[in-house]
């Protein structure tokens, strides 16, 4: 066997260990809130959720893959959040860093447990715990939006919200399908949310079409707009997928 594939074997043993998934959690947790401490942070349109949970509602808050590692940090701690996860080890290290930071964690993906992920998404909407997805994930196109996210919003009446961030100081993983924005601290950065967007009671699939275009629309712009305000060239969505096949629930 090739040394590449032992290393590579040797690591996939390593990331089962619950020991090295905590360890790893807790690094990439207090790294985020060591960025979030010593950053300067401009906020633009976090009362577009926080305005929700002061009244008591739910949302359904989604953010692109490759800027998912600091959005943990801008939540409100007053008010309960869900995040989807995968099951996989990727997902496992994932859902340590958010329990870290208070928010529940519903494990599942479009491959394995989706059922069940999807009544526990629906059921904590319904209790006006808001959820949170990272709906190009977890394999992309990047900055592409699943129907996921319009579904949820559309069968429980809740709004879709946007948000996303960007630094001046960081490394973009050019390598990662994602191209992940990895932030450095001690610099400025940017936080954005889109403004609540509600999808219609419609059986249309085309009018559906249409909103999930808007939604992904909004987050994109903001996404070009944060990269702009500090001074980077924006990062682009992947190559856009084949048209997605509708498939009701």
């Amino acid at each position: 066997m090739k040394l590449k594939e032992h290393i590579k074997n040797f690591n996939k043993k390593i990331t089962k260990s619950n020991l090295v998934t905590g360890l790893i959690s807790c690094l990439i947790y207090w790294y985020t809130r060591l960025v979030y401490k010593t950053t300067s942070w401009q906020i633009e349109g976090r009362e577009n959720a926080v305005g929700l949970w002061e009244k008591g509602e739910s949302f359904v808050l989604i953010g692109w893959h490759g800027r998912a590692l600091m959005l943990p940090s801008f939540r409100d701690y007053r008010y309960p959040l869900d995040a989807l996860v995968s099951l996989h080890n990727d997902g496992r290290m994932i859902a340590g860093v958010l329990r870290r930071y208070g928010l529940g964690t519903i494990g599942g993906s479009s491959n394995n447990n989706a059922r069940g992920a999807a009544l526990n998404l629906m059921s904590s909407l319904e209790q006006n715990r808001s959820i949170c997805i990272i709906p190009d994930g977890p394999r992309g196109p990047r900055m592409h939006l699943s129907m996921s996210p319009v579904y949820y919003a559309q069968k429980t009446g809740k709004p879709v919200i946007g948000m996303t961030y960007s630094v001046q100081r960081c490394k973009i993983v050019g390598k990662a399908w994602d191209k992940m924005m990895v932030p450095f601290p001690f610099g400025k950065g940017i936080c954005r949310f889109t403004a609540p967007i509600y999808i219609p009671q419609t059986q249309n699939d085309e009018e559906l079409e249409k909103y999930r275009l808007l939604v992904e629309t909004a987050l994109n712009e903001i996404n070009f707009e944060s990269d702009r305000a500090m001074g980077l060239s924006p990062v682009l969505p992947g190559l856009k997928p084949k048209k997605q096949k509708i498939k009701r629930k």
